[in-house]
């Protein structure tokens, strides 16, 4: 099983901007949020942690599971917007480039950033990379009977193995699209929320990559 979720509330979320590279920190609003949901127990608890390498992530991470260290996945980082870093609808509503991307649906290249295309096959790599990491934390684990095939969310231990992603809007939407047979832009989610989720594909000994399956089970 994975929990996705994303990271609290920054600044620039707050006023709309596309913050991609700039690696901004949570607001004092953000973390007072994150700590409201930990308080009503709107997370799960995981055994496993993985995030994106930047500071509104780690810290996210520390907040909701203060007592795990988490593996860092470089490939998470969020989408290069480009000349569209950093700005929002109100600074970008005349800018030509702007409205041509708009009507593409979202579709096109940001300029001088990064295609949805590069960035979707730069999160199925950190993807790829988390499922070797949980093969290999797997098979680590006594199975019954000398029984080392436990299928993650399949397996024959009696609670699932469950594996925290703290990353970004982005992120989310790309693994979402591309192994749970979502359209992109339909796997949004808010601040500090997400997805708890069924994998399939990863066991106590290999990672099989064209198996890969994500089903979305829960909201947080």
């Amino acid at each position: 099983m994975l929990a996705f979720i994303r990271h609290g509330v920054t600044q620039a979320n707050k006023e709309r901007r596309y913050l991609g590279k700039t690696d901004e920190s949570l607001s004092e609003e953000g973390i007072e949020i994150l700590e409201s949901f930990k308080m009503r127990k709107l997370y799960p608890d995981v055994e496993y942690l993985f995030t994106s390498p930047m500071k509104r992530c780690t810290e996210t991470a520390k907040i909701i599971y203060p007592t795990l260290c988490p593996i860092i996945i470089p490939e998470w980082e969020e989408i290069n917007f480009g000349r569209f870093e950093y700005r929002n609808y109100e600074e970008l509503k005349d800018n030509a480039e702007y409205q041509e991307w708009l009507r593409s649906g979202g579709t096109l290249d940001f300029p001088e950033g990064e295609s949805r295309k590069d960035f979707i096959l730069r999160c199925k790599g950190g993807f790829i990379r988390m499922c070797h990491e949980l093969s290999h934390v797997l098979a680590q684990k006594a199975a019954p009977c000398g029984d080392t095939s436990m299928l993650l969310g399949r397996n024959r231990v009696k609670k699932p193995a469950l594996a925290g992603m703290i990353v970004h809007g982005g992120t989310i939407m790309s693994l979402l699209s591309l192994y749970g047979g979502k359209d992109y832009f339909d796997c949004q989610v808010s601040n500090g929320r997400g997805y708890v989720c069924r994998l399939t594909g990863v066991n106590g000994r290999t990672t099989q990559e064209d198996d890969l399956q994500i089903k979305v089970v829960a909201e947080i």
